[in-house]
């Protein structure tokens, strides 16, 4: 009997507790829970990677030796697995040749469309470009009006250097009379000189002929081989221009040239070819439309778009200084540099009438342009020596850019390039205008647009553009629509998959590098649909990230019809609406880390609602809610302008943010509010305060930016690369841990020092496994081995090191501690105590403290960085970013969040967050909505204010949802406030009773 459920046996995985869990097969099931309660755990490290093992060892011994393989997870067993295939949140590609289009194959399927139905233009002039055959070439000959005298040409040499001796015997020798060098026919028996140094255009006659009507005839003169043909027939001649242009064609490596009298020549070509700017295209292939071959590939930037260029933004980053002052940042940083060069300012100074101790921004445009550019005529440059002798000498000044531009090139020192490097930002490549492709490629076209006008063009944009292709009305004519059906049937349901799962705003050239990790899931989930596979396990990791609540009903029909075609969809995930369209709910917990790996509650999401000890069915019933505060903040009366911003979609939109309050940038998806954010406000920002070297967006101005003196963007990237970072050496508590250590009397009497008790310098480190704590051993076909180290048996230390014991502990017990764990052990240690404090505070304190960075998720890495920040001293004047920092997290650990960010802005700093989360929204003192949609239909600024002022906003999208949270929020309030009262109504009644009886 077919099993209808996956049976789950002694899952003991990470912190799971043994546990047996049954999941139904064919539904769409969610694993929720707080963060750290082994949800991932029991999803993607039990029973994919059992579904992931047990597949790959299905396969051949010799395939399996190409594989990642997987280690068999800790779980007795697992029955009814199906293939499994992981939609997680790492599938994004930062190679920067790598895009939307490539990754969905849509690019690849473009390729075929415009090397097989495409119409090639000449890349010059635009005109259409045809190849001829020989018949057609015959037919346009004899269509010329008749009397004309014509010259049937065959070029051999095109502009090139040489006597060319061995050409002209060539010709010759197989019987042609004439030649036409650099336009002049000349008798191959008279001796023909050329200057050897120049270019020569050299074309063999091949006939010539006078034209009759609807025929031609041959001139009365020697023909190619030889004969008189003046009696010839109209027939015959037909014939014999036939065989000359074939003979021309052959000769001319499939070019020939006739020459009309009294008319301008032409140029007919086998292959394709321009006539009037000579422009000839090979046989469009794929590859010619491919920016990763060199047959596709703009060969100045190799295909990348962009090239590295100094910025002059990066160069002179601030415009209130003056030269004299050090405004020219790369020319101060050495003595002997900056003297010469100074030098060289004053007198261009004196030329152009400026001065080098005003403010740079008081230089006009043209004295800038001189400054950066340099100047065309010769400056006199004066010095005085110690003796008081002067001398003077004439150079060239070349300008800031220029100077640090060549030296660039020149240099052959790393550390020189890494210097110039600084001042270097990537800009659009002149030669292909950020296109990437040769203008070959860019002048074959479908319709009227190329490959990389098409590319451009937004998914839905791109939707209704195949559709009009693929209609009754298409330009396409016969043989390209017979030629186009299978291509454009493809690539139209992939654009349709990716439609559905919410990403219509993205662009076909959009590169993966900068989407976000729930973009780059839902992009993979879209390319899963389209397979049609059934009977598989899809195991997907939080694909609601990024997306706004009015797409999720989208995203939730393309899971169903995953499930509806008989897959198994297994999730993790924390959002409201697709917990409330599972068929199967699972609640993990009751708490994180060692507290959780248990399962909760499981059942339908009406089921775990009832169920009184799932935390997370007591919120979805709202039973618990996170409180919105009563009243809202008003700020300091400060406010960060932004003005202009026209980064990507951004539509010259100008912007206030208020300082000392909590704000939520909040929109659609692909609505603009990273761009506004993380690449105008921040750069900016970071260039003022850090001069850091990040080109911020484009816009007019930032006004307000002298109200902060720090700003900290506390994103989602790992806090490490290796297993050697871990929450401990990234907060900077593993210092004084090691200080404490080496405070040991036992520690100081060896002379032991801090970085004795460091697993990354020899010292303290076992020297077996280098401080790694085990050994990899590689088994060929099979997966690798990790086991632990013989010496140290997993503890990173040596003997010496372990033998040093603080509080009765070794340095490697301390590490294994959790945070909790931990902050009671260091309680009398202010300076361990406050950082453990805060890892506590915004809910990390089920990690150890030396879990390893690559096993640390994005949400938990963010918050890794925010206590970080939170423990250092604050002033009250620092800007905080954060992008969707509730990723990963439950409602619970919403909550706590949230009350670290309050407490963030009660300090009188500045919290702006990237958010779709209504619980977040609704605790924010101003919210700014953009939109109304995604992508070219986006990037206003479509409400701002209080939450309450946005719900009340009718074109907004968040309005709507706000008025929905609130108005559930009302009748939730108003059903305890009258069951609080009926139950006061119910205790009082028996007390009423009883003084009745009493009366009585």
């Amino acid at each position: 009997m077919p099993l209808d459920a996956i049976i789950v046996r002694g899952a003991r995985e990470h912190n799971l507790k043994n546990i047996d869990v049954t999941i139904p097969r064919d539904k769409l099931v969610v694993i929720t829970g707080v963060s750290g309660s082994g949800k991932s755990s029991l999803a993607f490290e039990t029973i994919y990677a059992e579904g992931q093992r047990r597949y790959v060892e299905s396969l051949s011994a010799y395939a399996r030796q190409f594989l990642g393989q997987m280690e068999k997870p800790d779980v007795d067993y697992i029955e009814g697995l199906s293939p499994a295939i992981s939609i997680d949140q790492k599938g994004a590609s930062r190679n920067p040749r790598s895009t939307v289009g490539t990754v969905t194959e849509i690019y690849d399927y473009l390729r075929l469309l415009f090397a097989r139905a495409g119409r090639p233009h000449c890349p010059v002039c635009g005109r259409p470009i045809t190849q001829q055959t020989v018949q057609q070439i015959v037919d346009s000959i004899l269509a010329i009006e008749p009397g004309k005298r014509l010259l049937i040409l065959a070029p051999v040499i095109l502009d090139r250097k040489g006597e060319h001796h061995g050409v002209l015997e060539d010709a010759r020798r197989a019987g042609f009379v004439r030649v036409r060098v650099d336009g002049t026919v000349h008798d191959l028996e008279d001796k023909i000189e050329l200057d050897r140094y120049k270019n020569h255009t050299i074309e063999v006659v091949v006939d010539r002929i006078v034209t009759e009507d609807s025929s031609v005839r041959p001139e009365p003169v020697e023909g190619r081989d030889g004969e008189d043909a003046a009696d010839a027939s109209t027939a015959s001649s037909a014939s014999r221009l036939a065989d000359s242009v074939e003979t021309a064609l052959k000769l001319g490596g499939g070019v020939i040239r006739v020459v009309i009298e009294d008319e301008d020549e032409r140029l007919y070509s086998e292959h394709l070819w321009c006539p009037i700017d000579e422009v000839s295209f090979g046989e469009l292939a794929p590859r010619n439309f491919s920016f990763n071959s060199p047959h596709g590939a703009c060969p100045d930037c190799t295909g990348l778009g962009v090239k590295m260029e100094i910025e002059p933004e990066l160069v002179i980053p601030n415009k209130n200084l003056s030269i004299a002052e050090g405004a020219i940042v790369p020319w101060t940083r050495s003595a002997a540099i900056s003297g010469w060069y100074f030098r060289q300012l004053e007198s261009v100074a004196r030329r152009h009438q400026f001065s080098l101790k005003a403010p740079v921004r008081e230089l006009t445009p043209e004295q800038l342009n001189v400054v950066l550019h340099g100047d065309k005529e010769p400056v006199s440059v004066r010095f005085e020596g110690s003796g008081g002798h002067h001398h003077s000498w004439e150079t060239k000044f070349e300008g800031v850019v220029t100077n640090l531009q060549r030296r660039y090139k020149e240099t052959d020192s790393d550390y020189m390039r890494q210097e110039f490097e600084r001042y270097m930002a990537a800009v659009p490549c002149p030669t292909c205008g950020g296109t990437k492709l040769k203008p070959e490629s860019r002048a074959v076209k479908v319709g009227d647009k190329n490959i990389t006008e098409t590319t451009k063009l937004s998914i839905i944009e791109a939707q209704v553009w195949f559709e009009f292709l693929a209609g009754d009305k298409t330009p396409l004519n016969e043989r390209e629509q017979a030629i186009a059906y299978q291509v454009l049937k493809e690539i139209r349901s992939r654009l349709d998959f990716l439609v559905e799962v919410g990403l219509d705003y993205l662009t076909i050239d959009r590169g993966t590098a900068t989407l976000s990790g729930g973009e780059a899931q839902r992009i993979r989930l879209a390319t899963q649909i389209g397979s049609s596979l059934m009977g598989v396990l899809y195991v997907c990791d939080e694909p609601t990230i990024g997306l706004h609540p009015a797409d999720d009903d989208r995203l939730i029909r393309t899971l169903t019809h995953l499930r509806d075609l008989g897959n198994t969809v297994l999730i993790v995930e924390h959002d409201e609406s697709m917990m409330r369209a599972a068929d199967h709910l699972i609640d993990m917990g009751p708490g994180a880390g060692i507290h959780g790996g248990e399962v909760v509650s499981q059942g339908t999401p009406a089921e775990v609602m009832a169920d009184e000890k799932s935390l997370t069915g007591a919120y979805l019933s709202g039973r618990r809610q996170i409180p919105a505060p009563a009243k809202r903040r008003r700020g300091n009366g400060d406010v960060v302008t932004i003005k202009g911003a026209r980064e990507h979609n951004l539509k010259n939109v100008t912007v206030e943010i208020p300082l000392a309050e909590f704000v939520v940038v909040t929109g659609v998806s692909g609505s603009g509010k990273s761009t506004l954010v993380t690449e105008i406000l921040y750069r900016k920002a970071a260039q003022l305060l850090y001069q850091a070297r990040d080109r911020p967006g484009e816009h007019d101005q930032i006004i307000g930016l002298n109200h902060l003196d720090k700003v900290i963007n506390v994103d989602q990237s790992p806090i490490g690369r290796t297993p050697r970072s871990n929450p401990a050496t990234y907060t900077g508590l593993f210092t004084p841990i090691r200080e404490l250590f080496a405070s040991v009397p036992e520690a100081r009497l060896r002379g032991y020092q801090p970085g004795r008790f460091s697993f990354n310098v020899k010292g303290g480190r076992c020297e077996a496994c280098q401080g790694e704590g085990y050994i990899e051993i590689e088994m060929q076909f099979l997966p690798d081995v990790t086991v632990p180290c013989e010496v140290c048996k997993g503890k990173r230390y040596n003997r010496e090191a372990l033998e040093i014991l603080f509080r009765g502990k070794n340095i490697a017990e301390v590490l294994a501690m959790t945070v909790e764990q931990a902050l009671e052990f260091f309680t009398a240690f202010p300076k361990v105590r406050n950082k453990l404090e805060t890892l506590r505070d915004v809910g990390l304190g089920y990690i150890t403290l030396g879990q390893p960075a690559t096993t640390v998720s994005g949400g938990e890495a963010q918050r890794v960085k925010l206590s970080t920040e939170l423990s250092r001293r604050s002033t009250g004047r620092t800007l905080y970013i954060l992008d969707e920092p509730t990723t990963g997290l439950s409602f619970e650990d919403v909550k706590n969040l949230l009350a670290v960010l309050q407490r963030l802005v009660d300090g009188g700093n500045t919290v702006v967050v990237i958010e779709h989360h209504t619980d977040v929204i609704l605790n924010a003192d101003h919210v700014i909505d953009l939109g109304p949609n995604g992508g070219y239909r986006g990037g206003e600024v479509v409400a701002e204010g209080t939450p309450e002022e946005v719900a009340e906003n009718g074109r907004s999208l968040t309005g709507e949802h706000l008025r929905r949270a609130l108005a559930r929020r009302k009748a939730l309030a108003l059903a305890l406030a009258n069951s609080n009262g009926d139950g006061a109504a119910k205790k009082a009644a028996p007390k009423k009773r009883a003084k009745a009886a009493s009366a009585k």
